[in-house]
């Protein structure tokens, strides 16, 4: 596993996703300002990281200040499915007019974090299945459902667009929905909400496809999909066998996909991954404190499926998906990145 081959660049990859990557959002400070950004983008460069984020501390919830910001958009009390341990719960979002992208979201925030590195910044917004997803069709006051995703794609490539313009070249979608949709029970809300579970992930594909038409050809676009991340507490389970071929079709360049534990299922369903796409293995976990000791074996694992160069490694999630952050400490945050680097080292030498 620690051989190099040919055409592998190691950790000087230049192209994201990079060898050693990660999600995006980092343990908040307890004074979030700008000052604290650039001491996270510092430790992050520190430690050998070349996808450069600003912690997500420019905003509270990891999809809903921006979703919240697109006119048509409202939030509301969460009725399931829960996270457990916890008694708060996040909201969700529900659309309640006409989705549009009317002036720019979170584009200052990209700005000032690409003035604090000569790195390459990465940024993060929600995908727009998560418009969709958790209230379903009872959420959506629109009476024809393709004019509805019609409408969340173009919102989507004036976002693009608009982070484009100001020099993103790395941009990720957060979306919990493919893989929240392996899960039995979430299969059976979403039909209660007025939804055919099976014909969902290939509507959210071909809505991501079409928010991604416009993408400049310099610009590597990231999915990040996982199974809910909120105080070290998750929502669903299940492999990703069920929504696999429809997800690689969704026309990102690279897949951040989470299998730090069995409620991930195990790597078959990377099979179906095309030749020109790249899989970012989420095998450390942003849950708990404890240190990887099988990563090498894992990855080795993988690349059965999907050749080894055209594999990377990063944590499953962020550690801080909402302010309140995970069950770690800012140290051990930094153990495990540091193993994701350290190992990536190895791995491609």
């Amino acid at each position: 596993m620690g051989e190099g081959r040919p055409g592998i660049r190691g950790q000087g990859r230049l192209n994201p996703p990079f060898r050693a990557d990660h999600v995006g959002s980092l343990l908040r400070p307890r004074e979030v300002n700008r000052e604290a950004i650039r001491e996270v983008v510092a430790r992050q460069e520190a430690i050998g990281l070349q996808g450069i984020t600003d912690g997500e501390f420019s905003r509270q919830w990891w999809h809903l200040d921006f979703l919240s910001q697109l006119d048509g958009v409202t939030l509301r009390d969460n009725p399931g499915p829960r996270f457990g341990g916890t008694e708060e719960q996040p909201p969700i979002p529900i659309v309640t007019g006409k989705v549009r992208y009317a002036r720019p979201i979170m584009v200052d925030d990209f700005r000032f974090l690409k003035s604090c590195t000569r790195r390459t910044a990465k940024f993060t917004i929600p995908s727009p299945s998560m418009l969709h997803l958790r209230a379903g069709r009872n959420g959506i006051a629109y009476d024809d459902m393709d004019e509805f995703w019609a409408d969340a794609a173009a919102a989507y490539r004036a976002a693009i667009a608009e982070f484009a313009k100001a020099g993103c070249t790395y941009l990720q979608l957060d979306d919990v929905a493919f893989a929240y949709l392996c899960d039995p029970r979430i299969r059976d809300t979403c039909r209660k909400n007025g939804d055919d579970p099976d014909a969902l992930p290939a509507r959210y594909a071909a809505t991501i496809r079409e928010a991604l038409k416009d993408k400049p050809a310099g610009m590597t676009i990231a999915m990040h999909t996982c199974r809910g991340n909120f105080k070290s507490a998750w929502v669903a389970e299940g492999g990703y066998e069920p929504v696999a071929e429809a997800m690689f079709s969704s026309g990102v360049d690279a897949f951040f996909m989470e299998f730090d534990s069995s409620r991930a299922g195990g790597f078959e369903p990377l099979r179906f991954v095309p030749k020109d796409k790249t899989v970012v293995l989420g095998l450390v976990s942003s849950k708990t404190p404890r240190l990887e000791t099988d990563l090498e074996q894992r990855i080795e694992q993988a690349a059965r499926y999907v050749p080894l160069e055209r594999l990377c490694l990063s944590p499953q999630c962020g550690f801080s998906s909402t302010h309140h952050g995970n069950k770690l400490t800012p140290d051990e945050q930094w153990r495990k990145l540091c193993l994701v680097v350290e190992t990536a080292s190895e791995v491609w030498k």
